[in-house]
């Protein structure tokens, strides 16, 4: 857990000084923290017991949502400059809800750290990715409930899987599933968490990729 703690702050620490040092926008620097938060999961099956990976989670959920514009502790978001710097334009609680995914999968998932990944990945490193192609090189646009790009989606969906898929490559080492088995799991997911992202407003597919994206393996049996 103090391993964890010290990762989270390093990289909330990191990405809020990138912009500083590196010029480094706001947005690409919200994305990175993004990513290295994601790979939590990896650590997961060294844990214990099966609440750490929950208690590590969830003072997060009230860290970021101190550090937001609704904290009702103006003195505590001023001692959190850095996080507060990186929150998301347009919908500042963003960071919140990831910490509320990651929260709530942890609680039910954390025997099965490999369900857990189905989530967080494709938040971490699919969003992150369809953000910033489809920022940079989204040339077709449209609109559902807010401003998205097929090329961002492409990535969306690129991203998700390959990401999810070398997870189960590692998990399959440690676990009894077999990666080829699974493989095709990877396929769904990347494409449910697609559709997800491509239809939820900024900020909320922090809530909604993870949990419909692990919604769906539930749906696939693998909770069993």
């Amino acid at each position: 857990m103090v391993v964890c703690y010290v990762y989270i702050g390093l990289m909330i620490a990191v990405s809020s000084k990138l912009y500083d040092f590196l010029h480094v926008s706001r947005k690409v620097s919200r994305k990175l923290l993004h990513v290295m938060i994601g790979n939590l999961p990896f650590i997961i099956p060294f844990f214990t017991s099966n609440i750490y990976p929950t208690l590590v989670a969830a003072p997060f959920i009230l860290v970021t949502f101190l550090a937001s514009p609704y904290s009702p502790l103006k003195f505590a978001s001023e001692k959190m400059k850095g996080l507060v710097g990186i929150t998301e334009e347009g919908h500042h609680l963003g960071l919140v809800f990831y910490a509320v995914s990651y929260t709530i999968l942890a609680f039910f998932f954390a025997s099965k750290p490999y369900v857990m990944a189905a989530g967080i990945l494709p938040m971490a490193y699919g969003d992150a990715f369809a953000s910033i192609i489809g920022e940079k090189y989204g040339q077709t646009k449209f609109r559902l409930l807010a401003n998205k790009s097929v090329e961002g989606s492409v990535a969306m969906f690129l991203f998700s899987f390959s990401s999810y898929a070398l997870s189960l490559a590692f998990f399959s080492t440690l676990y009894s599933i077999s990666f080829f088995d699974k493989i095709l799991s990877a396929v769904v997911v990347a494409m449910v968490a697609t559709v997800v992202e491509g239809i939820s407003p900024l900020g909320f597919d922090n809530l909604t990729v993870p949990l419909f994206s692990v919604l769906t393996l539930v749906l696939l049996g693998w909770d069993a």
